[in-house]
């Protein structure tokens, strides 16, 4: 199994909340606020809180996500697609936001896959700290390893606001990136045939 389709392994000594709870009120002393005072002294249970709902992704198993299959199809063998998925992820390099959407299309070979589990796959590859590369390549190759169709094509389109309200400071800003495997590497005809559906 490739490398960017295997669950992560978790943290042997994973913090406990408590301590992630005091991490957060540190880092609130670091901007020279109190984090005694009254708007502040909870925010350290909700922060961990909206990391367990931001990072869920690293207890999803997406493999595990794809293993119910159909291969009752009729003679069904053309593109399937879901176009226009929304995400929010965070960037593994400032822990700062990435909102986008996830096209993401198979050419079925022997079984299809209940659609709502590709937006689950991509939910779990999103809800992890990310690089939006890193994401488009575990997204393809965990619905090639899953399925083993005639091929998969992703493509994501993200503003990231590590770049749009930090650093360099450019809103109005998106990444694009894809990857293309199979068919839709091999055949010009079908690869184009997918961008034309995400236009």
């Amino acid at each position: 199994m490739a490398d960017a389709v295997k669950k992560p392994e978790l943290v042997a000594n994973r913090p406990t909340r408590e301590e992630a709870e005091a991490a957060v009120k540190v880092l609130l002393a670091y901007t020279g606020d109190d984090p005694e005072r009254e708007g502040l002294r909870d925010t350290p249970k909700r922060v961990v809180k909206a990391y367990d709902e931001y990072f869920v992704g690293y207890q999803q198993d997406p493999i595990e996500i794809l293993q119910r299959t159909f291969g009752e199809t009729d003679g069904y063998d053309e593109m399937v697609m879901l176009r226009d998925i929304p995400f929010e992820s965070h960037c593994e390099h400032h822990i700062a936001p990435i909102i986008g959407r996830v096209h993401v299309a198979y050419l079925p070979s022997e079984r299809v896959v209940g659609i709502s589990k590709l937006a689950r796959v991509v939910e779990a590859y999103a809800k992890r700290l990310q690089t939006q590369e890193i994401m488009t390549v575990q997204i393809a190759d965990a619905i090639n390893e899953a399925l083993k169709p005639q091929g998969v094509a992703v493509v994501i389109d993200a503003v990231h606001q590590c770049m749009t309200t930090r650093g360099i400071h450019k809103p109005g800003v998106s990444t694009v990136t894809s990857r293309m495997l199979g068919v839709f590497r091999s055949n010009p005809e079908t690869r184009a045939e997918f961008l034309a559906m995400i236009e």
